[in-house]
């Protein structure tokens, strides 16, 4: 089985108990559902055996890793602020492996307890960076030391790479990619890797990115310096709570809702990707599934 995120919430690591006994380190981890408890399934990241143990899992392709997770040295080489509190960390690394668009890596931070998880937004080109785009979240001890505390030419330990969510080179359609938040970093990993695939130059890409504010909005000057912008890739950006004095012409409301109204009725002819806040990605991944969207069709990673 693929090692993939060890924090309880993604499911990849489902096993069903056929006998023997475990210790779960967090029974109620999110990965898990009612009726995986029910079947006798268990979280292999977060179980202990205490005995001698059979298990049933079901193995797919495509959980084996292209490129083998290996921990490694990553040193800050510049950053650039996006929005009021989205910013992009540039980091070098040594002896990294390389990584597919859309997959994301785990920060051993300095004075923080336990793993951070944050995605690539850059390809795998040979230049021996790693870009990330973080979001600071309000009370959080992991993006305040990111922002804070880790100052260029500071080096930490990366884990990576992980995820499941990668772009499909192999797919015959055209691509739907729903970002919102730092949600936006594996969407522009995945229409740039997507812009350098000889697989896929025929393939239309359409990008949706949801905001609460103008001032949250972000993506579009990093897809209009890609070739094909307005032709083969095609942006918009929806606003769900504009304030006072925005001067906002798009559409408002929550972003799945201008996803469905443009492509609910294709849903099943795309290639499916999102990634963004808890609430955003539940309700894109609801409208999916009532959608009958095929599940290979359908990619994100749940690491919040």
């Amino acid at each position: 089985m693929p090692y993939e995120c060890n924090t309880g919430n993604c499911g990849t690591c489902k096993v069903e108990l056929v006998s023997g006994t475990v210790e779960s380190a967090w029974p109620a981890a999110p990965g898990l559902g009612e009726r995986d408890r029910a079947k006798n399934r268990v979280l292999a990241c977060q179980s202990h055996p205490t005995s001698d143990c059979a298990i049933k899992v079901r193995l797919r392709p495509e959980n084996v890793p292209a490129h083998r997770p290996a921990r490694f040295r990553a040193t800050l080489a510049g950053t650039r602020d996006l929005t009021h509190d989205l910013r992009e960390f540039r980091f070098k690394v040594d002896g990294a492996p390389g990584f597919l668009p859309g997959q994301y890596a785990l920060f051993a931070l300095p004075g923080v307890t336990g793993l951070r998880t944050y995605s690539m937004s850059n390809v795998d080109d040979g230049s021996g960076e790693w870009h990330f785009m973080v979001k600071r979240m309000p009370g959080g001890i992991g993006t305040a030391t990111l922002f804070e505390k880790v100052h260029i030419g500071r080096a930490l330990d990366l884990d990576g790479p992980y995820g499941l969510a990668y772009l499909r080179t192999d797919s015959p359609r055209d691509l739907l990619c729903v970002g919102g938040g730092s949600g936006l970093a594996p969407i522009l990993s995945i229409v740039r890797g997507a812009m350098r695939e000889p697989a896929l130059a025929d393939r239309q890409i359409h990008v949706f990115y949801g905001a609460r504010t103008v001032r949250d909005l972000c993506g579009q000057d990093e897809l209009a310096v890609l070739p094909g912008y307005g032709t083969r890739i095609h942006y918009q950006a929806v606003v769900s709570n504009p304030q006072d004095g925005d001067e906002w012409t798009g559409p408002t409301g929550y972003v799945h809702e201008i996803v469905k109204a443009r492509f609910g009725d294709r849903f099943k002819d795309l290639e499916c990707y999102f990634a963004g806040p808890p609430a955003m990605a539940e309700a894109v991944q609801r409208m999916f599934m009532d959608a009958r969207v095929p599940f290979p069709q359908v990619h994100f990673d749940s690491f919040y």
